[in-house]
Order: structure tokens, then C-alpha cells, then sequence
């Protein structure tokens, strides 16, 4: 039986996959696991939040009641990203927190994101703990031990209260217009409103989020209405949030895309002259663009590469007390600000070194040079041979040797489907497109299922 939890959380098809009674029982069940070892303790209390797509509401709803009808105490905190609801549980020291959110997935796709003590992700054994006990026969607190309920109305003030504080004094985006992509999502209120108190003009769009609309032909997942915006508005940048407003990409004043690798390359320089990038370095995943690796090379940043998954970027990040990391996707973690990948926070201190640099973002982009990347899935083939079938083997030995110092090849197994993710990097485009397609007949024939 395949494994419940994911890379990030539980998520599938609200209603079919992902289902209220499915929500009500894990709530119940991370209650138990949450709350093995405080006999004789306070009752645990904990935080729900979620995006606005429709599905939200009920699961929700079956999460709060299962959180209580197990003895924990609920807050809930209604519509906030992601990285809100984690800050707010290290804020007011819950014992966890739930999110409701299929981040950057179609309206349809749903979602429930656990967080523990001090907002950070759970590691997998705990999520095994809570899959374990599902379903399992417990004993329900009855009286005046079951949990309570109540709403913070002033949760989403807070938080954009902390995000402006990040930036440290006022009036830090002084004369900079900006448009921000709420994608309809979670950030509709955060994202705007931390740009503006921070002195920015401010062009939002997909800000009106109807619960049908999230991640529909806008946010990170699709640039296209941001560019123009930025274009016909005569704006310095844009922003790109996605549902859970987790991730950011931008674009510069001419339109073009500033993906996650430049935006991460921006922000590790500046870190690195204010002396505050520790021990130099900045944690990436294998994904990372080569053009990414050789910048950080050139100006004496060490790039500590993972896994892909902002999860194994977080591991590293708390195992050495990094200061930053971040995928190409536009997941940034800034350790000293946030405990996960936070898009506004990451919008606001990129459009900060534009400010600060006197520089457009277009020219603080050229820190690096993108190499062409293709990336095809191939799909059928058996994941699992993907490192161990010599024929495999051979054609990215000699692909790799092909391109030694001018590129790289990277084959990826898909951790949830019977996919191989063949990625590679060269000089062109022409020559990455054709390693790949050759790798991809090896994998397809050798693979085959």
C-alpha cells in the first residue's frame, strides 16, 4: 500500500482522494501522536488555517471537529499562506498547527499540511505515527475535556505585521511600483498589503479569490497576465505568488522571468555582504541550474546541494544553521524570518535589494547566466531500475562525458507515479534537447514496465 503522506502532507482529489471523513481521522490521529508523551500535561492546542479554495471549508470544518472531539483546543485563523500559519504557531508557541491547502495544484486538488511545535514540518517517522494510528480504536475525552474553539480575527495583521518588520525600517520600497500576482489565493490580503506599508505602489491583480479561481491562469504557475501587467503599468517588477503562497517568481521591468534560481542568487549576495550568510553558503536542490552553481563559485558562495523538495532544503538548512536555501520553483527559506518557504517574504526583500542597490531587477539578475534546461517525463517505465540498470548507466556516463564542464545530466524517479524525470543542461538549447531525447529512448526501452 502506497504511503499516505507525500512530500508535503496528504493531498489528492478533495471529495474522492481526500475525503472529510479522511481529514476528520488524520485530525484525530495527529491529536494522538501530537499528545503521546504529555500525560499529566495541558492539553494541546493548536492552530487551522487554509487556503480559499471551495473544498477548504468542509475539510476544515471535519479537521476542527476532530482536533477537539480528541481534547486539543483550536484556533482558527480562517485564509492565510502556508508560512503564515506556521509563523503563527512558533508565535504563540501551539503545540501544531494544520494547514488546508493544495498549494500551487488545481482548484479541484486539495490538501492537509501538519506543522509541529515551532513551525516547522514534521519529519517522516512522526507522519508515519499519525498513518499508523488511523483508525485506530481510541478513548474520547468526554465533559469539559473535550477541546474548544475559538477564531483570531487578528491573525492576518499579525503576520503582515511580522513581514514588514522583516524588512527592518519603514518606507523600505520607497518610490518602487510593484505588481503582486495573488493568484487568487491565500496571500489575496497579505501580499498587497505588506508591499504597500512598506511604501510601495502597488498594481494587484488576481486578488479576488472565489474559492473556484485558485492557481487558474495566474501566479506562479502562470506568468502570462504579470508580465503584461507589469508592461502596460510601467511597473520596476512583479511578483508571483502561488495558492498558499509558499513560493514566489518574479519578473523585471521589460517583462522577462526571474525564476527561483535568480531570485535565491540576489538574496545569498546580499546576505553574503551584510555578513549575514552563514559560513558563506546557500542550500539548494539538484535541480538548481549549473548557472546558478558556477555564479555562487565566482563570488566564493559554497552551494550545498539536496535532494529536490524544500523539505530536504529545510533539513540541511536546520542541521547547519543556514541562513538561506531554496529550489528553482521559487520555494526561498530565509531561516532568520521564517521556518518554511514564504513567498511575500521573499517578494518584499528581493524588491528590498532593488531599493537598495539603486539597480533594476533585470541587472541584478545577470549575477547568473541560465543554462538552457530541458526536462522531459518519461512515462511507464519502472522508477525504481532508474539507478541500478547498466544500459541506464552507460548513456549517462557517456552523455555526462559529452558535456563535462559545459553541462550535466540528471535522471530523477518520481516519487509518487511510474515516471523518470530526464533533465538535462548544455550550452544550447539544441544540444540539451538532443541529449535528452536520446537518454529518453534509453530509459523508455530499458524501463519499460
Amino acid at each position: 500500500m502506497a504511503r499516505l503522506f507525500g512530500t508535503d502532507g496528504v493531498r489528492g482529489l478533495a471529495n474522492a482522494d481526500l475525503t472529510a471523513e479522511l481529514a476528520l481521522g488524520l485530525a484525530v490521529a495527529a491529536a494522538r501522536v501530537m499528545g503521546s508523551d504529555r500525560t499529566g500535561r495541558p492539553r494541546l492546542r493548536a492552530i487551522v488555517g487554509r487556503d480559499p479554495r471551495a473544498s477548504g471549508e468542509f475539510l476544515e470544518a471535519a479537521v476542527v471537529a476532530g482536533l477537539a472531539s480528541a481534547g486539543v483546543d483550536v484556533t482558527r485563523v480562517q485564509v492565510l499562506p502556508t508560512p503564515g500559519l506556521a509563523w503563527l504557531v512558533a508565535d504563540a508557541e501551539a503545540d501544531f498547527g494544520v494547514m488546508l491547502s493544495a498549494s500551487h495544484n488545481p482548484m479541484p486538488d486539495n490538501g492537509i499540511k501538519f506543522f509541529a511545535r515551532g513551525g516547522v514540518k514534521l519529519p517522516d517517522e512522526v507522519e508515519d505515527a499519525i498513518e499508523a494510528e488511523l483508525g485506530a480504536a481510541w478513548t474520547r475525552p468526554l465533559g469539559d475535556r473535550v477541546g474548544r474553539v475559538v477564531q483570531d480575527d487578528r491573525a492576518v495583521e499579525r503576520y503582515i505585521d511580522h513581514l514588514v518588520a522583516s524588512l527592518g525600517s519603514a518606507g523600505a520600497l520607497d518610490g518602487l511600483k510593484v505588481v503582486v500576482d495573488a493568484a487568487n489565493g491565500a496571500a489575496w490580503r497579505t501580499g498587497p498589503a505588506a508591499f504597500a506599508a512598506q511604501g510601495a505602489e502597488v498594481v494587484a491583480i488576481h486578488d479576488q479569490p472565489d474559492g473556484l479561481t485558485i492557481n487558474d491562469h495566474c501566479g506562479s504557475t502562470d506568468l502570462t497576465s504579470l508580465r503584461q501587467t507589469v508592461l502596460d503599468r510601467g511597473a520596476d517588477l512583479g511578483v508571483a505568488l502561488d495558492g498558499d503562497a509558499d513560493r514566489c517568481l518574479a519578473v523585471d521591468a521589460d517583462g522577462a522571468v526571474v525564476d527561483g534560481d535568480q531570485i535565491l542568487a540576489i538574496l545569498a549576495l546580499a546576505l553574503k555582504r551584510a555578513g549575514r550568510l552563514h559560513l558563506d553558503t546557500v542550500v539548494a536542490t539538484v535541480m538548481s541550474n549549473l548557472g546558478f552553481i558556477q555564479a555562487m563559485a565566482a563570488h566564493g558562495v559554497r552551494v550545498d546541494q539536496t535532494k529536490v523538495g524544500d523539505r530536504y532544503v529545510l533539513e540541511s538548512m536546520n542541521a547547519n544553521h543556514f541562513s538561506l536555501g531554496g529550489e528553482q520553483s521559487g520555494h526561498v527559506i530565509m531561516s532568520q524570518f521564517a521556518t518554511t518557504g514564504d513567498g511575500v517574504l521573499t517578494g518584499l526583500h528581493l524588491a528590498a535589494q532593488v531599493v537598495r542597490s539603486g539597480r533594476p531587477l533585470a541587472e541584478l539578475a545577470q549575477v547568473m547566466v541560465r543554462l538552457p534546461q530541458v526536462t522531459v517525463n518519461v512515462p511507464k517505465v519502472d522508477r525504481s531500475r532508474v539507478n541500478l540498470d547498466s544500459g541506464v548507466n552507460a548513456a549517462v556516463e557517456a552523455a555526462s562525458d559529452r558535456l563535462a564542464g559545459r553541462g550535466r545530466v540528471l535522471l530523477r524517479p518520481s516519487g509518487t507515479e511510474a515516471v523518470v524525470r530526464v533533465m538535462v543542461e548544455a550550452e544550447t538549447e539544441a544540444e540539451a534537447k538532443a541529449e535528452a531525447d536520446g537518454l529518453v529512448e534509453v530509459v523508455r526501452r530499458r524501463l519499460a514496465l
